[in-house]
């Protein structure tokens, strides 16, 4: 298996694949991770007003529990290792970042940002775990690594916000 890149698409009929790929936002033609990590905001907004930060980790959660499953499913049949399609990590490395986020659009932007900074840079252990970990857990852990960097951030972020204010 290649390990990054477009090799065969599996069709959005297979329920593996519809999860993986985020109902098909994994197949947009460029930076699909960039739109599921931005989709994955308002979800988070509606999940965290409904049952809070606690309702939040447990989506998080699940996400990254059926994420290892269907990202390794989706691996399997494209032939490819870290398929690009596959984007239901960056939602659940989202909503690890904005578990400590209160509901505000500003924050929410920035936590979006930082998101992305820390899984398109990978600091150490974050690229580790992209180049070491294999399967639908490898897939998954990398972008997992990166929201506990997010969420760190934040928290420093939203500190000094605090102290400025």
């Amino acid at each position: 298996m290649s390990r990054v890149g477009r090799d065969a698409r599996p069709p959005l009929s297979d329920p593996a694949v519809l999860l993986a790929t985020c109902f098909g936002i994994g197949y947009l033609p460029w930076a699909p991770g960039t739109w599921a990590s931005l989709a994955a905001l308002p979800v988070a907004w509606w999940i965290a007003g409904w049952a809070g930060w606690p309702g939040l980790a447990a989506a998080a959660a699940l996400a990254t529990a059926l994420g290892i499953w269907c990202s390794g499913v989706y691996a399997a049949r494209s032939g490819v290792e870290d398929p690009s399609p596959v984007v239901i990590d960056e939602v659940a490395g989202q909503w690890v970042v904005l578990l400590v986020v209160p509901a505000d659009p500003l924050l929410y932007a920035i936590g979006f940002a930082v998101f992305r900074f820390f899984d398109i840079v990978k600091p150490w252990p974050v690229s580790w775990a992209d180049r070491s970990v294999g399967g639908g857990l490898g897939i998954m852990l990398d972008d997992i690594i990166a929201g506990a960097y997010g969420l760190a951030a934040m928290l420093a972020i939203m500190a000094g916000m605090e102290a400025a204010f």
